[in-house]
């Protein structure tokens, strides 16, 4: 659980792509209203930090702010959202308590497992009759919808947390506010003017940003820690060529040590097509492969009888 930080919430760090721009004008209109938001995109877009916006944008801007992750251990979420008993017996108030009057997040909420989906969507009606007044901002990478039609995400929830939705477009498809953005970002992290030149800048706003806005900081923080003087050139950037092995983490639950080369292709295949929430056409081009290629690979997969690729729509 994580309440709300200090970040950059200006309508300036999103860009000024007309997406991006009627995307908050959306969020400016809806958070003046107490109803729920679905916030959806990419990995690494900004998910969090436009729930960060709906809430300073609000009347609620001085009230709690949590976030809550969804997709980590079950009971933990259970327990953060609803509250527990500690070892003493005491009971510690979940978010949803704490939380009385300001704004609950709850992030990758289709990670939510089945059971609790229902029993939250059970709590959340109630919440009227204990008083509790909370917006609630729900963020996902995924296409709630096709996962309600495929039965994988509870439909009354999904019903409940997504009567306003805003999708935020891949900073990829948005050239045009990589150099505003890149800016913004560096202008954050150093208190020193740093300018870019020119062909760094180039190789900035040409590169594909997989992660989005997340990578391109991260990216930028490396390079303004290590610079000496006050220009980031072309050789300061460490961007490399797209690999699709950087979408697998060393943490991964199902490894990336002593496994075939067959079972690795697999798992690099899985994990374009999870990053992408399942947009075969981006998973393709990630992988560097045709779309007709990934196509054969998922068949065989599901021919083979693989969990993932049986249920994969």
């Amino acid at each position: 659980m994580t309440t709300g930080g200090q970040m950059n919430t200006s309508e300036e760090y999103f860009g000024q792509d007309p997406k991006i721009v009627k995307s908050l004008k959306v969020a400016k209109n809806v958070a003046v209203t107490k109803a729920p938001v679905l916030i959806v995109g990419e990995a690494g877009i900004g998910k969090k930090t436009l729930a960060n916006y709906i809430h300073t944008s609000s009347t609620r801007t001085n009230k709690p702010f949590f976030m809550v992750d969804c997709s980590k251990d079950t009971l933990d979420v259970e327990n953060q959202i609803l509250g527990y008993r500690d070892d003493t017996g005491r009971f510690v108030k979940g978010v949803l308590e704490n939380g009385n009057g300001g704004t609950i997040v709850l992030v990758n909420v289709d990670g939510l497992e089945d059971v609790f989906q229902k029993k939250l969507h059970k709590i959340l009606g109630e919440l009227e009759d204990y008083e509790i007044d909370v917006r609630l901002v729900a963020t996902t990478t995924k296409n709630l919808s096709k996962l309600v039609g495929a039965g994988r995400f509870y439909r009354g929830l999904y019903t409940m947390i997504s009567s306003n939705s805003i999708t935020l477009t891949p900073l990829r498809e948005r050239a045009g506010d990589i150099e505003l953005i890149a800016k913004n970002i560096i202008s954050e992290l150093s208190e020193k003017e740093i300018t870019v030149q020119e062909e760094a800048m180039k190789k900035i706003v040409g590169h594909y940003w997989t992660h989005n806005v997340k990578e391109l900081k991260a990216i930028l923080e490396s390079t303004v820690s290590n610079i000496e003087g006050d220009v980031i050139t072309e050789e300061l950037l460490e961007i490399g060529e797209k690999k699709a092995v950087n979408i697998i983490s060393d943490d991964d639950s199902e490894g990336i040590r002593l496994m075939s080369l067959k079972e690795a292709e697999r798992l690099l295949i899985k994990k374009a097509l999870v990053h992408t929430s399942e947009n075969r056409t981006q998973a393709a081009k990630i992988l560097g492969v045709s779309i007709r290629t990934l196509r054969n690979k998922i068949n065989e997969y599901r021919n083979e009888g693989n969990s993932y690729f049986v249920n994969l729509r």
